[in-house]
């Protein structure tokens, strides 16, 4: 067991620092990309973004202009390949309304990307080159450049420009040739996307400004807070440290993805070193707050001392979910997400909602049985918060699986991302989600003079008799019942009495 730990950490080292040569940007590089076949295609995926059009501009500032660019393109082949001029290879841009503008199909037969000789007799296109019509919505559009190699050329440039964009709408990038005979090929160089507000791409320029508006959010929460840890701080419970510390963390997270994103609008190049703290610190987060919600259930300082032997197995619950969750965050942010296949996305999602749904299951099975415990004390005070702190997660899962249903719906059914203006909802819907729930923890258990009230204690239903027996009107009692010593039942280990212990003494 020691080992795998060891491994499993360091893999995740591994793949931090792999990932810190890697960066997402709309500065989308190129080093020595090779071309993949696609159907009778040679095929280099560019890149995809959503980019608004253009906002007007009376101040001759090229800051609202909005544009895809080439910079030193260069399609580079083998020496031993050089020895004949080649067919045009072709960078084609479009919107993704026009997708069926770009290739076609004879007699209705498979849908093919370059000319074929029965397209070629029917005089729609040239064997050899790619097939690509005008767009009846945008006019001037597809945009597609070329460049050729010439006999004994190793390297040909595609010519730098600037392409602005006037529609709204999610662009693609492909290079591609029809030439079987430069399958070696690769492209080299960089293409820069802008929108009119900056770099961010359109899917992602939203997030920037939510994820300000969610560290006020923490900022109005944390003053709440810690004002009233301050005034109380004596009557603090060890719950309420991990609060505190859940609050700090959710500050922290939403601070480093707001300066992400910030800087990655700025520059075009998405800063790796934010972006592995905002992921890391929002990893922590969410374990450490699986983990206190669990505590909570499983009656932690309210019914029992400690966890006694389930510690273990909790600190080993928390770990695999942090390094499952923690690589999944950074494949998804940190490396480029189109790298990776489905099949390799979901090898990365399953352990992370696998473990999530243990987590649920271990929640709600540990809070019955605290709710079952508290009733039978006649812990009333406890078991009124415990009833809505139950009452607030089953709303919690509820609406968890309807959005999940529906963003399963909404990725389904959206295969070419042509809404991708609505896109960043999914992730900030679970932000706004954990932090309402976060909200009513806090609301429940906020530091106050009663703090103590709810935390465990020997003496049992000491503070519910101060609230619940004052209500009720003592009878007189005989004499010989008032002469009698008072039998107090010994408790066991976890605080309840000893049922065997007072059967004998009363006996």
């Amino acid at each position: 067991m020691r080992w795998s730990k060891s491994a499993g950490a360091s893999g995740v080292i591994l793949l931090w620092l792999c990932l810190l040569h890697f960066t997402e940007a709309s500065v989308h590089d190129y080093n020595g990309e090779k071309f993949v076949s696609k159907g009778n295609a040679f095929v280099v995926h560019g890149g995809s973004e959503g980019i608004y059009a253009s906002t007007p501009n009376f101040t001759d500032s090229p800051s609202s202009d909005s544009f895809i660019r080439f910079e030193k393109i260069v399609f580079r082949r083998p020496k031993e390949f050089s020895n004949f001029s080649s067919d045009p290879i072709h960078a084609i841009v479009f919107e993704v309304d026009d997708r069926e503008s770009i290739g076609g199909s004879a007699y209705g037969g498979q849908r093919a990307v370059c000319c074929t000789a029965d397209l070629a007799k029917l005089g729609v296109c040239t064997q050899g080159q790619i097939i690509h019509r005008p767009s009846a919505n945008n006019p001037g559009w597809p945009k597609v450049f070329s460049a050729s190699f010439s006999t004994d050329e190793v390297e040909v440039a595609l010519q730098s420009r600037s392409i602005p964009i006037t529609k709204t709408g999610m662009y693609n990038v492909y290079f591609i040739h029809c030439e079987p005979y430069l399958k070696d090929i690769n492209v080299e160089g960089k293409t820069i996307w802008k929108n009119p507000t900056g770099y961010l791409p359109g899917r992602m320029a939203p997030l920037m400004n939510f994820y300000g508006f969610m560290s006020l959010a923490f900022v109005l929460l944390g003053i709440f807070w810690f004002s009233q840890y301050a005034r109380f701080w004596r009557e603090v419970i060890p719950l309420q440290n991990c609060i505190t510390l859940v609050i700090t963390l959710g500050m922290l997270e939403m601070a480093f993805w707001y300066f992400d994103y910030a800087e990655f609008n700025e520059t075009g190049v998405r800063p790796t070193g934010t972006t592995v703290w905002a992921v890391t610190f929002g990893t922590v987060k969410r374990t450490v707050s699986r983990l206190v919600i669990l505590m909570v259930s499983m009656g932690f300082g309210v019914v029992r001392p400690t966890l006694g032997g389930l510690t273990s197995k909790v600190l080993l619950l928390g770990g695999t979910f942090f390094l499952a969750s923690e690589v999944l965050e950074l494949v998804e942010n940190v490396g480029a997400v189109s790298d990776f296949s489905g099949k390799a996305r979901i090898f990365f999602v399953l352990p992370v909602a696998f473990l999530d749904a243990f987590f649920i299951l271990w929640i709600f099975t540990s809070l019955s049985a605290t709710l079952n415990k508290l009733q039978a004390r006649r812990l009333l005070a406890k078991l009124d918060i415990y009833r809505k702190f139950t009452n607030a997660l089953v709303v919690a899962v509820i609406v968890s699986v309807g959005w999940t249903c529906y963003e399963l719906y909404f990725k389904s059914t959206d295969v070419y991302n042509e809404r991708w203006q609505n896109a960043w909802i999914i992730p900030a819907f679970w932000q706004v989600l954990s932090f309402s729930l976060l909200c009513i923890i806090c609301a429940l258990w906020a530091p106050s003079q009663n703090s103590m009230r709810y935390a465990y204690s020997d003496d049992g239903e000491e503070f519910d008799k101060d609230v619940t027996l004052t209500l009720i009107k003592p009878s007189p009692l005989p004499k010989d019942v008032r002469s009698q010593p008072e039998v107090r039942p010994t408790l066991g280990n976890d605080g309840f009495p000893n049922g065997d212990e007072v059967e004998d003494k009363t006996e």
